[in-house]
C-alpha cells in the first residue's frame, strides 16, 4: 500500500460508537489523532495528508467500541 503523499483509509462501523484513529510512528511515538468523536453505524473514509511527513513506514490504530485494529502505512516521497 505505498502511497505519495495522501491515502485514503476506509473503514465501517456497524453501530454507533465513540471512534479514535491515530497516527504513530514505528517507534511507537504518537503523531497525530485524525479521529476522535462518537459515530453512527454507516461507512466512512478519511483523506490522510502526509506531505509534511518523510518517508518511511507509519501505524495507525482504529478503535471503536471494543474493537480495535492496528494498520500499517508505508509513506513514499
Amino acid at each position: 500500500n505505498p502511497f505519495n503523499p495522501t491515502t485514503s483509509i476506509s473503514y465501517k462501523i456497524p453501530e454507533t460508537a465513540n471512534v479514535q484513529i491515530t497516527l504513530y510512528d514505528m517507534l511507537g511515538r504518537k503523531l497525530s489523532t485524525l479521529v476522535n468523536e462518537r459515530k453512527l453505524a454507516g461507512a466512512y473514509q478519511l483523506t490522510l495528508d502526509m506531505s509534511t511527513y518523510s518517508s518511511g513506514i507509519y501505524l495507525y490504530r482504529m478503535q471503536a467500541g471494543n474493537f480495535v485494529q492496528t494498520r500499517r502505512l508505508t509513506l513514499i516521497k
